[in-house]
């Protein structure tokens, strides 16, 4: 089978080093890709949001099966583009049509939608410019801190979370007046604080059948102890010591299942992966903070690195509908990964570093994010430049390997977080 992954990050990276260990793929290619993806397929430089050079490329390369990698060609429609021509209708495509990517699309269709499910979350209101005065209001009778989510796509980074009602009516006012966000907040969701531990929940879909991946949890702050500026996730550790059988099950049936049967009551079309942004609180109750319509980035790199069957096989039967079938396996041990990134993120950062040593670490498996191929070079190319991932009989095992093999790597200004996995 000829396969074609879209997107250019560690979690693509992953995808591509767990496929290319199938003996059902036969050629790889990554759209546009990085400097990791190329060791293991076939970069090709065009834009994942590009659907006409995704088309030309399909047809050109016999792509049998397409696997979206980020949420920005979901939301756009990507799924749709296939199904509606002619010359591509018959190659399988993983990742959810347009009407259910609103579930990532938009904050307020994804409170619509587990309000309607009766899927537990936090109360929540959403406003626009027209009726800022009422969303001051709103914020005036909650309790402290104020989360305010900008209702679109803003790269990991619409969610801010104040302590101060003054701070948080100027912080609304920028989203909405101002467009802080751009489009994405043209519209913003207040919602109550949830106070608990995070995790995420990963689960597959055909449509009809679902199957649940290792948890993992992540780590967004830039600073350790969890402070400074939300980043797309500084490390993250799998599987999560607190997630008890009890509290998994507990989130099957108050969570996953009420999210896949309202798949089929709203007709929302979904074979993909499902990523559900939980929160334990009191009484050991889990609470969906979002649904992310595609994998996690990093958690991606510790949930494959566990999944011991072979992914085309999973993946050819989400498409073809035939996921029951399937009996998911999972390595026993514990995964970690530690992010490594440029200085300065998640604000302004320099690119074009050169990154050495990455041939010297042996005990880990480097997954590449932003970084590039440029005249046979390794340079850097983004903010998250490379995941550490290693294994361990326990995650503090595994942690510090990712850290003793993060010592033979280099590039100017890299930063990382040294309390990846403190809290638990």
């Amino acid at each position: 089978m000829n396969i074609l992954i879209l997107g250019s990050g560690g979690r693509e990276h992953t995808f591509a080093w767990k496929i290319a260990q199938s003996d059902k793929c036969k050629n790889l290619f990554v759209a546009p890709g990085n400097s990791g993806t190329a060791e293991v397929a076939t970069n090709v430089n065009i834009s994942e949001t590009d659907f006409d050079a995704i088309k030309a490329l399909v047809l050109k390369e016999a792509i049998d099966l397409v696997v979206v990698g980020p949420e920005a060609p979901l939301v756009k429609g990507v799924h749709d583009y296939f199904l509606n021509d002619s010359d591509l209708k018959h190659v399988s495509v993983i990742g959810p049509q347009k009407v259910a990517a609103e579930l990532e699309g938009s904050k307020e269709f994804a409170k619509e939608f587990m309000s309607r499910h009766n899927i537990p979350t936090a109360a929540y209101e959403s406003f626009t410019k027209d009726n800022v005065e009422a969303g001051y209001a709103f914020l005036e009778s909650l309790k402290p801190p104020y989360v305010l989510k900008a209702d679109g796509l803003a790269a990991g980074k619409g969610v801010v979370i104040l302590n101060d009602i003054d701070e948080a009516k100027a912080e609304l006012k920028s989203m909405l007046v101002d467009a802080k966000f751009g489009d994405a907040s043209a519209k913003v969701v207040i919602e109550e604080f949830l106070d608990g531990i995070e995790l995420s929940c990963f689960v597959l879909t055909d449509g009809k059948n679902y199957k649940i991946l290792p948890t993992a949890k992540d780590y967004k702050r830039i600073g350790e102890g969890d402070t400074g500026l939300n980043t797309g996730g500084m490390g993250a550790v799998s599987p999560v010591p607190f997630a008890t059988p009890e509290f998994l099950n507990k989130i099957e049936e108050r969570i996953v299942k009420p999210t896949i049967d309202g798949f089929a009551k709203d007709k929302l079309p979904y074979v993909g992966f499902v990523f559900i942004g939980l929160i334990k609180v009191e009484n050991d109750d889990p609470k969906v903070i979002e649904y992310n319509v595609r994998m996690g980035d990093p958690e991606t790199e510790v949930v494959f690195p566990r999944l011991k069957n072979d992914l085309v096989e999973v993946l050819d039967a989400m498409a073809n509908q035939t996921l029951d079938k399937v009996n998911i396996e999972i390595d026993e041990r514990a995964a970690t990964t530690i992010m490594v990134v440029s200085g300065g993120y998640p604000e302004a950062y320099e690119k074009g570093k050169e990154i050495t040593g990455v041939e010297n670490i042996t005990e880990s498996i480097p997954f590449h994010a932003g970084a590039q191929l440029k005249d046979g070079k390794v340079v850097t190319s983004g903010g998250r430049v490379i995941s550490i991932t290693s294994y361990g009989e326990t995650y503090q095992e595994a942690i510090k390997k990712s850290y003793q093999s993060i010592e033979k790597l280099h590039f100017d200004k890299m930063y990382y977080r040294k309390d990846i996995g403190f809290d638990l």
